[in-house]
């Protein structure tokens, strides 16, 4: 692996509470694999993104990246040959430019997928890094970069790949290949292997504390053209989504576009109708519910619940709500009617529930079960 001379810098592009894990990052003794975890929308993408664009630039005489030579050119316009990002189709549209990656596997792969398997085995690969994807950019790997410099995968997020893809990826990590370094993202560490994970750096990205988020929230949304939301809207927002200030601002802003289609958007109005529910306790009607949120990701709704009964649980306990601060008084009601053990074995549920949330036999029954439990809670 190549050796650094020059610092590293970014005050501008790094989430201000991620800095201090890049101000800490010996640029000159890296290893050869990065493990960048914490909750999703906080930032690790955007830090995953810059730092790669650090390792590849080329400059010798200033802080990286210095956005001026060609390296930097390239990698802003997606057209760096030496990075490679493995993302599911979900999540392309986190990429700079919508470029990186492997293209041309990725179109064999998606039409192999639609002959030999129609439509629905489609829609079930889409949310997963193909093996055909792993393996042509661990192959590429052989013949050296194309620049005589650094080479950066990005893999983002490292528990969606599937069992092959994670073998297929652990092998280069046991003997990894010559100025290469892997930067791994991963929302849930639990769900990654502990094979890989014990050959990583792992670095915990922390949640901003919500003065911190807000204010750089706050900061990011008077750019945006025409935009026009109350200090009250965009604080309930970024208590609901958990302190995550860029799951926020991706929210706001396809609020803002008016876009129904995106998929953040539908999460968070299915959202808002799995709230007004639960907030009904053991008179929800759980099945009229299921209806109208089901086809949202179960992961997002998992989480809701989760924030809902954890708040429940907070209010129980003689503490302060944490994601619903304006619905405390609900949140009261609910906890003076809710059965201790009862709640207790409903949050177990939740909890096992997220374990498979990416692999769901049936997310329609598992809300309907998972509902009628919640009911259950409040009956004597």
């Amino acid at each position: 692996m190549s050796d650094f001379m020059f610092p590293v810098e970014n005050k501008s592009r790094v989430a201000p509470w991620l800095q201090p894990i890049w101000d800490a990052l010996d640029f000159t003794k890296l290893p050869h694999a990065i493990l960048l975890h914490g909750q999703a929308g906080i930032g690790k993408f955007s830090f995953a993104v810059e730092l790669s664009k650090a390792l590849l630039c080329e400059t010798t005489d200033q802080p990286k990246p210095c956005d001026h030579r060609e390296a930097c050119h390239w990698f802003s316009a997606g057209n760096h040959p030496d990075f490679i990002a493995l993302v599911p189709e979900t999540h392309r549209k986190f990429l700079p430019q919508a470029k990186f990656g492997n293209e041309d596997v990725i179109k064999r792969s998606k039409s192999t997928r639609d002959d030999s398997n129609g439509e629905t085995s489609e829609k079930k690969e889409k949310k997963t890094i193909s093996i055909e994807e792993t393996r042509s950019a661990i192959e590429g790997l052989s013949i050296g970069s194309h620049r005589g410099g650094m080479r950066v995968i990005l893999i983002y997020p490292l528990e969606l790949l599937r069992p092959d893809s994670a073998n297929t990826l652990l092998k280069s990590l046991e003997e990894p290949p010559a100025s290469t370094v892997f930067i791994l993202l991963a929302d849930r560490i639990d769900r990654v292997l502990p094979t890989i994970r014990s050959r990583c750096r792992l670095l915990a990205a922390p949640r901003p504390d919500r003065i911190q988020g807000l204010a750089w929230l706050k900061s990011q949304l008077l750019s945006i053209a025409g935009l026009k939301i109350k200090d009250s809207d965009i604080e309930t927002i970024y208590d609901e989504q958990g302190g995550a200030p860029y799951a926020v601002l991706d929210s706001i802003i396809a609020r803002h576009h008016q876009d129904e289609k995106d998929e953040l958007t539908l999460s968070i109005a299915a959202s808002r109708i799995l709230l007004q529910a639960m907030a009904q306790g053991g008179r929800i009607a759980w099945l009229e519910t299921t209806e109208k949120v089901h086809k949202a990701p179960i992961g997002y709704l998992l989480a809701t619940m989760q924030r809902w009964v954890s708040d429940i649980q907070a209010v129980s306990q003689g503490g302060e709500p944490r994601y619903y601060p304006k619905h405390l008084a609900t949140l009261q009601g609910l906890a003076l009617a809710a059965r201790a053990q009862k709640l207790l074995a409903f949050w177990k549920s939740l909890i096992q529930a997220r374990r498979s949330e990416n692999h769901p036999l049936a997310s329609r029954i598992q809300m309907e079960a998972l509902l009628s439990q919640y009911q259950q809670v409040f009956e004597g």
